[in-house]
C-alpha cells in the first residue's frame, strides 16, 4: 500500500469516532453525513450478505461492516480510482476478509455482476438525475451527484439484488420520497421511513427508507432523527451517538 503522504491528492481521514480509517480524494466527492447515516441504518444479521451500490471509497460500506461484524459485504463502484481506494481502505481497516469490491455500473443491472442475490442492499443514490436541477459540480464529483440513468435504475438494481424477504435501505433527498416509494412499490413493501431533520422545527431534508422485497406490512412513518439542537451544539445527543457508532438507527 502506498504511503498517503506521498500522494497529495489523497487524504487519510477517520470516521465512526476514529474506528474506521478512510483514504479519499482531496478534490473529489468526500464522505459525509449521508454515508454515516446509511451505515447506521444497516441492520444486517449474523452471516447476512449485504451489497452497497455506489460504494465510492467505502465510507458507508466499511462503517457498516465495522458495526455489523457478523455480516459480509460487497461494494459496487463504477469509478476505477474510487474502487481501488475502497480496496485499500478495506485492507487498511483489516476488513478485506469480509468486504469485497466489485467494479461495475448500476445502470447495467444486477445480473451483469454474475453474483447470487443478497440478503440486504443499501445505497445512497446520486441525488440528481436532471443536469438542469443544479449547478454543475466539479468533474471529480459529477458521478456521485448525478445519476446518469436516473433514480429508476438504482431502484431496479435494488429489487434484483435482494432475495424475497430481503431488505433495501436507501438514504436520499426528502423531496424524492414519493418517487422512491412509487419505484419500489411494485415488488417491495413493508416500508419504514425515518425523516432526517436539521432541527426539530425544520422540515426534513433527508429521508431513510427501508423496504422488504415482497413485503406486505403497512407503511410505518417513524419519529424523525433531529440532527442539531437550536442551543448551538454541533449535533443532538441522539445524532452524536449514532455518528460515533454508539447507537444504531433502529427500524
Amino acid at each position: 500500500m502506498s504511503d498517503p503522504t506521498s500522494v497529495p491528492s489523497v487524504t487519510e481521514d477517520r470516521v465512526l469516532d476514529g474506528r474506521v480509517k478512510l483514504r479519499q480524494s482531496a478534490a473529489g466527492y468526500r464522505a459525509g453525513l449521508d454515508a454515516a447515516l446509511l451505515a447506521a441504518a444497516c441492520d444486517a444479521g449474523q452471516d447476512d450478505r449485504v451489497i452497497e451500490a455506489g460504494c465510492g471509497v467505502g465510507a458507508a460500506l466499511l462503517a457498516a461492516a465495522t458495526r455489523r461484524p457478523g455480516a459480509r459485504f460487497v461494494g459496487l463502484e463504477r469509478d476505477p480510482a474510487a474502487a481501488a481506494l475502497a480496496r485499500e481502505n478495506a485492507a487498511l481497516n483489516d476488513l478485506a476478509a469480509r468486504v469485497d469490491i466489485a467494479e461495475g455500473d448500476v445502470a447495467a443491472g444486477f445480473r451483469a455482476l454474475g453474483l447470487p442475490v443478497f440478503d440486504a442492499m443499501m445505497s445512497n443514490p446520486p441525488f440528481f438525475d436532471d443536469p438542469r436541477a443544479l449547478r454543475a459540480p466539479a468533474p471529480e464529483k459529477t458521478g456521485a451527484w448525478m445519476a446518469d440513468a436516473g433514480l429508476a435504475a438504482w431502484t431496479a438494481f435494488a429489487l434484483k439484488a435482494v432475495r424475497e424477504g430481503g431488505t433495501i435501505t436507501l438514504v436520499h433527498r426528502a423531496d424524492r420520497l414519493a418517487d422512491i416509494l412509487t419505484l419500489l412499490a411494485p415488488k417491495a413493501g413493508s416500508f419504514r421511513i425515518r425523516p432526517v431533520q436539521p432541527f426539530a422545527d425544520a422540515p426534513a431534508k433527508r429521508v431513510l427508507v427501508r423496504a422488504v422485497k415482497t413485503g406486505k406490512a403497512p407503511l410505518v412513518l417513524l419519529p424523525g432523527l433531529i440532527m442539531h439542537d437550536r442551543e448551538g451544539g454541533k449535533h443532538s445527543a441522539q445524532a452524536e451517538a449514532i455518528l460515533r457508532g454508539q447507537a444504531a438507527l433502529e427500524w
